[in-house]
């Protein structure tokens, strides 16, 4: 194969690379351009007029390059396979790549434009969008690494990228100092896995531990693997950096780490697990416990859904408190992974897919709320509906959805998840789990209502004291649009469902 056709069916990643040069330079150049330009009293006008052209050519070339990119991937083959898995074109990766890439086009059109080095900032977005490509598109172990550590990396400088704020400082650390643990164990279980299979391919490493038992060793990489890719789904008890990243970074860094990271971490978890370590999948059901991979999830889901909503009901802050919800919505999309088979990674697909689109819109009514008022906690958003009908609306369907009530993509991605989970195993071994996680629904109800109470029914004189909340374009916008979304998946799911089971019938599912 010559370099010409590799460049091909990487075109993808190829051109977000280019773009995130390109903006890079322009960012560069037009910031350095306009340091000298302080000597004269009628330069500061000058100086911000050319940031603000910056920042918008910047916006538009990132946006640009993410379109020119969905674009190419529609245009690839449908299947082809490069160095044994490195890089693996199929349906079911093609599909989730421009999902990926779409949420990284939201997430640079509600980024705000006052943010310093904005170019430098689009940048690192559009690298962790390249992360994300490589974690979809890769069924071989040293590829994934790369892709996670990639995505780490630049969610670590997202995170920290507001030198103003403290908080954003210390989140980007702990963040960091989280990760890189995280990263160690991962690691040291796939070496593990690689040891007993011989093999870093999915499909080669399945057919290796089809022809042994469970023994100690394989456990034990199997549950580090596990713990890894726990800490990035931010699944209980490894979610620590989730409340302080969720709150103390930019916003839309905030909405991208809840949304693109994690639909790239269970697509390649799924994947992992039903297509790598199939074999030994093991059980959870109550009446026949078997040890592999699924009990192993099925207590992550458990502690999960547990923790994070019990610990959202005490939250003041908007973002902490989205936080915890998001810890909780990890356990509901294991349960997929725990049911197994094509339905139940279906129904993980479909779901982690419609809560990525409702967090980017909820942090987007978060983005804009706190530019105007200064804040994010939730007598900041009192009132809302009378200061901004638009957003308070948009903000009801994505809390709505996020609770699991009809007719909003929430209430079927549960329905759809609860109901693979009840029918897997014999005699409805999983129905200790789907029991819990009916608990947790009814439990986060009451928080999220909370919201919209503050939102529709706050009337107290903190809320006439609230500035109104400005029109901005282009965040409304996408705002709306994602809100449009999430009610469009839930009047007509087939949409996306038959699309995702489509899609899975091309790949081997043990």
């Amino acid at each position: 194969m010559s370099y010409l056709d590799l460049l091909k069916l990487a075109a993808p990643e190829a051109i977000v690379t280019l773009t995130a040069l390109i903006v890079l330079v322009i960012g560069l150049t037009t910031s350095r351009g306009t340091v000298v330009a302080g000597v004269s009293p009628a330069m500061p006008q000058r100086r911000a007029i050319d940031t603000t052209a910056s920042t918008v050519v910047c916006s538009f070339v990132a946006a640009l390059g993410l379109i020119v990119a969905i674009g190419a991937m529609l245009s690839l083959p449908s299947h082809a396979n490069l160095f044994q898995g490195m890089l693996v074109i199929s349906p079911l990766n093609s599909l989730f790549m421009v999902v990926c890439l779409v949420l990284a086009f939201f997430t640079i059109l509600l980024a705000s434009r006052e943010t310093p080095n904005y170019g430098e900032y689009l940048a690192i977005i559009l690298l962790a969008t390249i992360g994300l490509l490589l974690l979809v598109s890769s069924e071989e172990l040293l590829m994934i690494f790369i892709g996670l550590e990639l995505t780490g990396l630049s969610l670590y400088l997202m995170t920290a990228f507001d030198k103003t704020d403290i908080r954003s400082a210390e989140a980007g650390l702990k963040y960091f100092l989280f990760g890189s643990t995280a990263s160690a164990f991962t690691l040291f279980g796939l070496s593990l896995i690689y040891g007993m299979a011989g093999t870093t391919g999915l499909a080669a490493i399945a057919e290796g531990l089809a022809a042994q038992s469970l023994s100690p060793l394989l456990f034990a990489g199997i549950v580090m693997t596990l713990v890894g890719f726990a800490f990035k789904i931010a699944a209980a008890p490894f979610h620590l950096w989730a409340p302080d990243a969720y709150q103390g970074a930019p916003v839309s860094s905030a909405a991208f780490i809840a949304s693109g990271s994690k639909v790239a971490s269970f697509v390649v978890l799924g994947k992992i697990v039903l297509v790598g370590f199939g074999p030994v999948h093991g059980s959870a059901d109550w009446h026949a416990m078997v040890a592999g991979w699924s009990p192993v999830l099925a207590v992550l889901a458990a502690f999960s859904i547990l923790i994070g909503n019990l610990v959202a009901l005490v939250q003041t802050n908007l973002r902490r408190l989205l936080a915890y919800s998001a810890v909780a919505h990890a356990g509901y999309t294991l349960l997929g992974l725990v049911a197994g088979g094509r339905a139940g990674f279906s129904a993980t697909l479909f779901y982690t897919t419609i809560y990525a689109f409702t967090l980017i819109g909820a942090f987007g009514v978060v983005a804009v709320v706190r530019r105007e008022t200064g804040g994010d906690n939730l007598q900041n958003f009192a009132g809302l509906r009378a200061r901004s009908p638009l957003l308070a609306g948009c903000m009801a369907v994505f809390m709505l959805s996020l609770a699991g009530l009809p007719p909003l993509a929430g209430f079927f991605g549960k329905f759809y998840l609860f109901s693979a989970a009840f029918r897997s195993g014999a005699n409805h071994g999983l129905l200790w789990l789907v029991a819990l996680a009916l608990f947790g629904s009814l439990i986060s109800l009451y928080y999220y209502l909370i919201v919209l109470k503050v939102i529709f029914q706050t009337q107290g004189a903190e809320a006439h004291l609230l500035p109104s909340v400005a029109w901005n374009g282009l965040s409304n916008l996408t705002i709306a649009f994602a809100a449009a979304i999430v009610l469009f998946l839930g009047i007509a799911p087939q949409f996306l469902v038959a699309r995702i089971l489509a899609v899975l019938q091309t790949i081997t599912i043990l």
